[in-house]
């Protein structure tokens, strides 16, 4: 009881990246186009974001080295370039998938495979550190140690407000917002039947090709985010990976049935198994099985399979998700 807290911090740092992002491929996906390029997406973003963190700390002296209030600014900072910078990187996705009508898994693995070749160009050719790969920041700075008041309350401060990051609270509001934008607007209703029935939309007056490349940039914006605060959060250095984090968020958008909703618990679960891969030694029953530390990272990835292989069946994907838009086809 007394590593609780700590367990559900880290449970924290890792499922609020994987709820971001996968309500990012939510969008896209209740738009009708498929984007498994998350992992790409993530990738670009968390790099741009933490460049821009990197040229910032780089320049801060006296006070505003050590200012609580200026590095929560700082990474806001960071939270939206990494986000616009998704956006951008996923309109290659948007305009394959949508103009050139590309089959859109060859598409988002493309980008896949080309985001971190570009990072890792970039920062060589830039030389952040001794020609690697490898940016380095100061992640303690973004730390909030206790949150004023809310920090006090019994047992819900100690486990929400104490040592987290404002990361959090972004996510959470990503999450109300989605939902609201999601089933409370005109954009989230034509969004919803662009994914269902696209040739009935477009002939209730609404611009598919739009709300599509719209369903997409979304996706890549919170796709950006997601990548930043995985990075920010659980390490100190940036390594052109996020660690199959992209994939992982695909399988919370499945399990999560493309709900707002489902998808937050299924990535307080994948945080949760994440953890316990992370933190095994913290759980007793776990750390007296005295496995090969390879075994316990394995554990999220084999969650994955397990829960895919028995709840995929029943998986209510949007209806046109994936097909390929054609005004003359109906």
């Amino acid at each position: 009881m007394d590593n609780l807290p700590f367990i559900i911090q880290q449970m924290m740092y890792f499922s609020i990246p994987l709820l971001v992002v996968a309500l990012g491929g939510m969008f896209s996906e209740r738009s009708g186009v498929v984007n498994i390029a998350l992992e790409g997406i993530m990738l670009f973003g968390a790099f741009v974001g933490v460049i821009v963190v990197y040229y910032i700390q780089s320049t801060l002296t006296g006070d505003l080295l050590n200012s609580v209030a200026y590095a929560q600014r700082v990474l806001v900072y960071g939270v939206l370039v990494s986000g616009f910078a998704g956006a951008v990187f996923t309109i290659l996705h948007a305009y394959a998938s949508i103009n050139m009508r590309a089959d859109q898994i060859i598409s988002g693995t493309a980008l896949n495979l080309f985001a971190p070749a570009l990072a890792i160009f970039v920062a060589r050719s830039f030389a952040f550190t001794n020609y690697t790969q490898q940016v380095s920041f100061r992640r303690k700075s973004f730390l909030i140690r206790k949150v004023p008041y809310l920090g006090d309350i019994p047992i819900i401060g100690k486990l929400l407000f104490q040592n987290i990051y404002i990361t959090t609270f972004i996510g959470i509001g990503i999450l109300i917002i989605s939902s609201i934008i999601l089933y409370k607007t005109r954009f989230g209703l034509r969004l919803r039947s662009c994914g269902e029935h696209p040739h009935a939309a477009a002939a209730a007056g609404i611009n598919v090709k739009m709300i599509r490349y719209a369903g997409v940039i979304i996706s890549g914006f919170l796709g950006g985010i997601g990548g930043f605060t995985l990075i920010v959060t659980t390490t100190t250095q940036f390594n052109a990976t996020v660690s199959g984090y992209g994939f992982l968020a695909l399988a919370v958008l499945i399990f999560g049935q493309w709900k707002p909703g489902k998808i937050l618990l299924a990535a307080l679960f994948f945080g949760l198994m994440k953890t316990i891969a992370s933190a095994y030694s913290l759980v007793p029953l776990i750390k007296d099985l005295r496995l090969p530390s390879q075994y316990y990272k394995m554990i999220p990835f084999i969650a994955t399979l397990i829960l895919l292989a028995f709840t995929s069946v029943k998986s209510q994907a949007p209806k046109a998700a994936g097909e390929i838009y054609d005004v003359g086809k109906r």
